[in-house]
């Protein structure tokens, strides 16, 4: 099997309690797993830290940080102070890497939301230092900028590390879902050589029915990205980290989750691993 950089994102399989996701990674030989927040929360830090530890599981990431904006300097300090409680439950979690969805624009100002996402990171970076946890800043499919995050590309995730220069600390996610369609694509993961910090595989279909955009992924293969060339470029940028198969489904999620399962340890061998090479 070629699943030795696989990582099961938790949300690929939602509707399973962390141990349940933790005891599938075992079952089916996948040596990682990308934590959310409410799940750990679900369990206990330190539960799930035991629960990891016995198993042998390694945390690939850790979603989510973020969220920066807010309507006024009483809401962004309460985003700061959620963002530093992320930070230490990455470093209690040995996570690789805590995955910043960097927040909305609230209806507000675009320019501005992308300020105080700038100022928000700036802001956190010590914490981060301190606590040896990496922060990722992964850029959202543009349908998402309302609701989601106001950095959208990945020029735009590269020209906030330029301005940052913290490379020890921060760096990017790299979501094929997210930007799979950017013209730019090539030039910017080569821009980011030596600051990807994670690499998330799903792929595109259309039209997809859902409600929500981000939960309308389709498991690798069964849409339009070219995961092959992707993964060369984030290969060919240097990342030798895990590879997380993060598709997020509200039809996945209403399925029997072994089937899931069984989906993405077939389909990363097929059409992800071939590309890590």
């Amino acid at each position: 099997m070629s699943l030795e950089r696989c990582s099961l994102n938790q949300y690929t399989t939602k509707p399973l309690s962390l141990i349940e996701a933790v005891d599938a990674c075992v079952r089916y030989g996948i040596p990682a797993i990308g934590l959310w927040r409410d799940k750990v929360a679900a369990l206990g830090l330190t539960a799930a830290k035991r629960e990891l530890d016995a198993r042998g599981l390694h945390v690939s990431s850790l979603c989510r940080g973020g969220f920066f904006p807010g309507r006024d300097e009483a809401e962004r300090r309460l985003h700061l102070d959620e963002n530093r409680r992320a930070v230490e439950e990455a470093a209690a979690l040995g996570a690789d890497v805590l995955v910043l969805v960097c927040g909305p624009t609230l209806g507000t100002d675009i320019t501005r939301a992308r300020a105080q996402i700038a100022d928000g990171i700036a802001a956190i970076v010590p914490d981060a230092r301190a606590a040896g946890v990496k922060l990722g800043i992964e850029p959202l499919h543009p349908m998402m900028v309302a609701d989601r995050s106001a950095v959208t590309t990945l020029t735009e995730a590269n020209d906030l590390l330029d301005a940052l220069d913290e490379l020890d600390v921060v760096g990017v996610v790299v979501d094929a879902y997210h930007v799979f369609w950017d013209c730019r694509l090539d030039v910017e993961v080569h821009h980011a050589a030596g600051s990807i910090l994670g690499y998330h595989v799903s792929d595109w279909i259309t039209p997809n029915g859902a409600a929500d955009v981000a939960a309308a992924r389709a498991m690798m293969g069964d849409g339009c990205i070219d995961l092959a060339h992707l993964g060369g470029l984030v290969t060919g940028a240097g990342y030798e980290g895990f590879v997380e198969v993060e598709v997020l489904s509200e039809r996945l999620w209403a399925c029997d989750q072994e089937s899931v399962l069984q989906a993405v340890v077939e389909r990363f061998e097929r059409h992800v691993a071939p590309s890590l090479r």
